[in-house]
């Protein structure tokens, strides 16, 4: 029978110390305590529970040593630890912006064009930025397009829905899997949401499409964490059910066209499939990797 060994609020901390434990032949796993909040390693076999909590105290005194990162590699995991953040000081707030910087400069651009928008600098912004048919975008070469509307916002409530789950999910992604991986989600989700939206509107005098918003990237980060919680929990990526439950029923009023906003549906869903087909990519290239090593 599983004994517990200790108990940590970071999901990530308690995935590290227990894939060390398994690289040392000590099987270990992972249990959430709904309770306290809290996440519990436990380890199966009581022989080795003495070995195990030597192992967890030192730990403790330096979870950052290379050998506990390493052992995650080794098993073909990618887990990290994350900043706990010290407060809502400047100070903490800029130095938490620094451990993300793609999450934050996509956050400030967006903010930064909604500030110039409200100004009276919407008509040239959009301009720029606005969405073409493929078929003009072949013609100019425009290809910066296929990213721009995710940046334009038409309201207080759009932008402050959307910077906000943008915030707390891509700083997830960037933290466990770093810039490079966040960046191919947000371009290849805003690409194709930004697509998929297209085909389902009329441009304005042939020339724009007008709509926007970074919806499309978030449903899917939403996406990407919510699979990879799935289908590899011991990453430490995970969502509380009631946040998925809520996104996709916010997904499907869009469709039954009961809400006070204009919804762009197609690219919502097309950013969830994308999100969702990335963490899976991710997922299997990890379980061949594994098995070819």
């Amino acid at each position: 029978m599983s004994q517990p060994l200790i108990a940590f609020r970071q999901q990530s901390a308690a995935h590290l110390l227990a894939n060390y434990l398994n690289s040392q032949h000590i099987v270990a796993t992972v249990e959430p305590n709904d309770a306290s909040g809290e996440f519990v390693v436990l380890v199966s076999d009581e022989n080795a529970f003495a070995a195990a909590r030597d192992i967890a105290d030192r730990f403790i005194h330096n979870p950052s040593d290379p050998k506990y990162q390493q052992a995650a590699w080794d098993n073909g995991e990618n887990v990290s630890l994350r900043p706990s953040g010290s407060g809502f000081s400047l100070s903490a707030i800029m130095s938490n912006a620094l451990t993300v910087p793609f999450t934050s400069t996509v956050l400030v651009l967006c903010v930064v064009v909604y500030v110039l928008s409200f100004l009276g600098l919407f008509s040239p912004i959009a301009q720029h930025l606005l969405m073409q048919p493929l078929g003009v975008l072949a013609e100019n070469n425009q290809w910066w397009r296929l990213l721009g509307p995710a940046f334009i916002h038409f309201s207080v409530l759009h932008i402050v829905f959307n910077v906000l789950w943008w915030g707390m999910l891509g700083a997830k992604i960037e933290r466990t899997f770093g810039i490079t991986m966040l960046c191919i989600v947000f371009v290849l989700s805003a690409t194709i949401s930004n697509v998929a939206q297209a085909l389902f509107s009329d441009p304005i005098q042939g020339n724009f499409y007008l709509f926007g918003g970074l919806s499309g990237v978030v449903y899917a980060v939403l996406g990407f964490v919510w699979w990879l919680g799935w289908l590899r929990p011991q990453w430490g990526l995970s969502l509380p059910n009631s946040i998925i439950g809520f996104m996709l029923v916010w997904l499907v009023l869009g469709y039954a066209d009961i809400l006070w906003v204009n919804m762009a549906n197609a690219a919502h869903t097309a950013g969830l499939i994308t999100g969702c087909a990335l963490a899976g990519i991710l997922s299997l290239g990890a379980k061949l990797q594994k098995k070819g090593s």
